[in-house]
């Protein structure tokens, strides 16, 4: 049968894709479209006594009782030690022996008011470290395949569950053995929810499948000096993991002014994302600023910066034929570019659907062939061939990348594309004849 190649239209890419753009804190007003969350737990809270783990009950307070979380996929880290909050080891741990030590900060003051005050966990505790592989066990027959949540970050050792305790360095200065285990718990935990680490260096940087956050970005994001983030991920050799492993961070709070409101900031925000590959930005981000509502500038700087970050997917034309017989494979092509820096992570399935004039799907089947995790950066071309079971008859054939969390299509593209009400990408007219 003849073909007919379809060519679409480019367009600016949407801003509230999934698993992409600004994650970010929801205790204030946010002014820019956002699809994620990004929230901070205790150990304390998540199992305040051994063995009985509160995971829906943080969920029903942290994830559904917040109405600025509603219908947003979840970025979180569960912490022991957070300077200036109340310590996050459960009391039935210091009761089976673990110790801590207190600590004063005063450096931390001016980072965050109120920071300088903390107690450290003995990381070396044999009883600290085998809670820490049941706690993490735990983790992940929760949300290893929570279909809610985006990433993961380690989180747990260290100041905020960074991995570090700058600057009283020796807090932390033997826990080599601990994170062995941690990291090959939560690798044995999570084949399948991507997880995020501080920084690509000691244990955590020898892991070729883990992602990584930059939470000083972009200041400190680049190559110049020797705790910068991407120096890191260099010497340890980690700079293709954003191929299979998610990269982001946060924005140093309150200086989007400064970072995307000057010239010089925005261009080194830029550059940052690019070279990290970052696909989102949280929790603190230009998001949280008035400034995105009242300043058009500086709003087209963010809504730049969307789309530049994690995947774009733009495509380019639809090779169909003129006229496909009932019940036999339709033979299509497809061809685009992602023209984001970086893919996208899970593999969500593609569908084809037919849509009747009014919308209505009346039928849709799986593309096999389709991995959108393979659409890296650059040009893509997919073949495949569905059979639907549809009537003859004329119809507008339509992609879905269906959302597993809400069982329909979310990801739609930087074309002129007509988007049905229930998330189908309309491509192109189709005629089925007997």
């Amino acid at each position: 049968m003849d073909t007919i190649v379809h060519r679409l239209k480019p367009a600016p890419g949407p801003l509230d894709n999934p698993l992409k753009g600004w994650c970010a804190y929801t205790d204030s007003d946010l002014y820019l479209p956002y699809t994620m969350v990004f929230r901070y737990v205790s150990w304390r809270e998540l199992e305040p006594t051994e063995g009985d783990y509160r995971f829906a009950e943080w969920e029903r307070k942290a994830w559904d009782g917040d109405a600025r979380a509603t219908g947003k996929h979840v970025i979180f880290r569960v912490y022991i030690d957070y300077p200036g909050l109340l310590p996050g080891l459960p009391d039935w741990l210091k009761t089976k022996g673990v110790k801590t030590t207190p600590y004063v900060a005063k450096e931390l003051e001016g980072y965050q008011p109120g920071a300088a005050k903390g107690e450290s966990p003995d990381y070396e505790s044999p009883v600290f470290v085998a809670a820490l592989e049941k706690l993490i066990a735990a983790l992940g027959k929760r949300y290893d395949t929570h279909p809610r949540v985006a990433f993961i970050q380690l989180g747990l050792l260290g100041f905020w569950g960074e991995w570090h305790t700058w600057p009283i360095e020796k807090l932390f200065a033997e826990s080599a053995p601990a994170q062995m285990r941690v990291i090959a718990a939560f690798k044995s935990a999570f084949p399948n929810k991507k997880l995020m680490a501080r920084y690509a260096k000691d244990e955590p940087g020898k892991q070729p499948w883990l992602g990584y956050h930059d939470d000083y970005f972009p200041e400190d994001t680049g190559d110049e000096e020797n705790w910068h983030f991407l120096r890191g991920m260099r010497e340890s050799g980690r700079l293709e993991n954003w191929r299979t492993a998610g990269i982001g961070g946060e924005m140093i709070p309150n200086a989007a002014t400064k970072w995307v409101g000057t010239d010089a900031g925005f261009a080194k925000t830029r550059a940052m994302i690019a070279a990290a590959h970052f696909s989102w930005v949280g929790p603190y981000s230009p998001a949280m600023e008035k400034r995105a509502k009242t300043d058009p500038a500086f709003r087209a700087r963010c809504d730049q910066l969307v789309r530049q970050m994690g995947y774009q997917f733009r495509l380019t034309e639809l090779a169909l034929p003129k006229v496909a017989r009932q019940g036999m494979p339709i033979s299509l092509t497809l061809r685009g570019a992602n023209t984001g820096v970086a893919p996208f992570y899970y593999p969500w399935q593609a569908r084809v659907a037919l849509l009747a004039a009014d919308g209505a799907v009346v039928d849709s089947v799986a593309l096999p062939r389709l991995d959108i995790r393979k659409w890296q950066p650059g040009k893509f071309t997919v073949a495949d061939a569905p059979r639907f079971s549809a009537s003859p008859g004329r119809y507008r054939l339509a992609l879905g990348i269906v959302d597993p969390w809400t069982k329909r299509p979310a990801i739609r593209f930087a074309n002129e594309v007509v988007t049905t009400k229930d998330g189908w990408n309309v491509l192109a007219p189709v005629t089925i004849v007997s």
